[in-house]
């Protein structure tokens, strides 16, 4: 593992929800447990508060709260004396020059700019950070999404900070790739010989890849009416985590070796033709209904949210890959606000056996459920046969717990995300030809979604979606995980 050079980590937005929220009780953890070097500044930049006391006392009192049992006094206060705070307008050139005084005191240390912002303002922070000199030599600059609302919006913001960074010091940060399942599911796939084999057509009947909410749109609503869930979630998480499923075993663990197979994935996605779109494509929109036995408004009553609006809530899709190892296998990918479950998964189902000795009841598939929230787990599920003389078949599973296994706190995937930052490691980051070939795939589904007269499906808050949702994969004679 590259060691951590002294650093001053640059936090734009730093009062901001996911600076408060994320980034400061991740660098918090990482300092609590010694993977900070004694020389590692946190610069946090805001507008609304003046200095840093003020800033320290708002920061410590939502500490308490997000770190929980981990938060104790003394760490706080050693770790409070690496932040300091200024206050400057992102908007006002001018006073960027203040940051370049405080930076330019340590001129040697690696410099990472978090853009906790309005993906608009990207380009003007790169420029003005160029033109102070904060851009050039070991200067990283962390991009959080979304990065452009289609495939043109996409390639302006990249062209536009790409004036000013070159690719390798560009950072675009999907946190999904941090979780640590996620790089299980890499050792699984390329540190053991014993899922290779089956690791293609032959056995693997679909995969499903599912990522869903309980929570509404809550006080987001200005944003996420102008996303939706198809742009917030799918473009980016869900094909992500596709391709790390799909890829081909790398040459290497490097940042580009990892990436170039990720990439071929991403391309060799089977394009979506307009019927696609109708025929393999679900999304819908929820209604007032109970959470966890709480009822809930509806997404048009939510605050904000325009009476007529068609933006999706959720949304359902069946993808394939053209290449020999994937041909013919089904992908489904599910994201959604407002349904059943917190739930973040990919299930591998197998193909059943060629011939069951044991009749029908034994015909349920293996699969691998790789968990990533709320718990974080993989577990493989197979066929044994009940205690006594009757010969009945049930499922099984063996379970590998991170927690009960390495009996270690398992750290949050922004932990591990900004340390790669700090270290200059690009393997777990998207790489520019990744995020094009991704759009690119959405986009018919974005074009037709805005040229129909049809809005989205409405579903239940509470349950798992629409019904066409099921019907997707009922049409294969499948089901999702949870009903089978």
């Amino acid at each position: 593992m590259t060691p951590i050079d002294a650093f001053d980590m640059v936090l734009f937005g730093g009062t901001g929800d996911l600076v408060m929220r994320k980034l400061l009780p991740a660098l918090y953890h990482q300092h609590q447990e010694g993977n900070l070097p004694q020389e590692g500044r946190i610069v946090c930049l805001g507008r609304s508060v003046p200095d840093t006391a003020a800033y320290l006392k708002k920061a410590h009192a939502l500490a308490v709260g997000y770190l929980g049992s981990h938060y104790n006094d003394a760490d706080w206060a050693t770790f409070a004396a690496r932040i300091e705070y200024l206050q400057l307008d992102a908007n006002h050139p001018a006073e960027f020059s203040k940051l370049a005084d405080a930076l330019n005191t340590f001129p040697k240390r690696v410099r990472v700019f978090y853009l906790s912002t309005a993906p608009d303002l990207f380009a003007p922070i790169s420029k003005s950070l160029s033109e102070v000199g904060l851009a050039a030599g070991n200067a990283r600059v962390v991009l959080e999404k979304p990065l452009g609302h289609d495939l043109a919006s996409s390639n302006k913001i990249n062209d536009e900070v790409g004036e000013y960074f070159q690719e390798h010091q560009i950072y675009r940060i999907d946190h999904y790739l941090g979780k640590e399942p996620v790089q299980n599911l890499m050792a699984l796939r390329f540190a053991n010989t014993l899922l290779e084999p089956l690791w293609r057509r032959e056995w693997i009947r679909d995969v499903q890849i599912t990522v869903t909410e309980q929570v509404g749109v809550e006080s987001r609503a200005d944003f996420y009416d102008k996303t939706g869930a198809l742009r917030d979630m799918v473009q980016n998480h869900l094909l992500q985590l596709l391709t790390i499923v799909a890829m081909e075993p790398p040459a290497s663990i490097d940042a580009d070796a990892v990436r170039d197979e990720k990439l071929k994935i991403l391309r060799a996605l089977k394009p979506l033709t307009t019927e696609d779109v109708h025929t393999k494509v679900v999304r819908g929109q929820y209604r007032a209904g109970a959470v966890d036995g709480k009822p809930v408004q509806g997404y048009l009553t939510e605050p904000d949210v325009p009476a007529h609006s068609k933006t999706e809530t959720f949304v359902a899709l069946k993808a394939e890959i053209q290449t020999w190892r994937w041909a013919g296998v089904p992908f489904y990918l599910r994201t959604g606000k407002r349904l059943s479950e917190r739930l973040a998964e990919i299930v591998i189902n197998f193909r059943e056996t060629p011939h069951s000795i044991y009749g029908r009841t034994a015909s349920t598939p293996n699969r691998l459920v790789i968990q990533l929230q709320p718990a974080e787990s993989v577990r493989l599920y197979m066929m044994a046969k009940e205690p006594g003389n009757q010969g009945r078949l049930r499922p099984v599973h063996l379970d590998m717990d991170f927690k009960e296994i390495f009996q270690t706190r398992s750290p949050e995937a922004y932990e591990r995300l900004l340390l790669d930052v700090i270290r200059g490691d690009l393997s777990l980051f998207v790489r520019r030809d990744e995020q094009r070939a991704a759009w690119k795939w959405v986009e018919p589904i974005i074009d037709n979604w805005e040229s129909s007269p049809d809005g989205p499906k409405p579903y239940t808050a509470g349950t798992w979606g629409p019904a066409a949702s099921s019907a997707l994969l009922s049409r294969d004679g499948l089901c999702w995980h949870e009903e089978a």
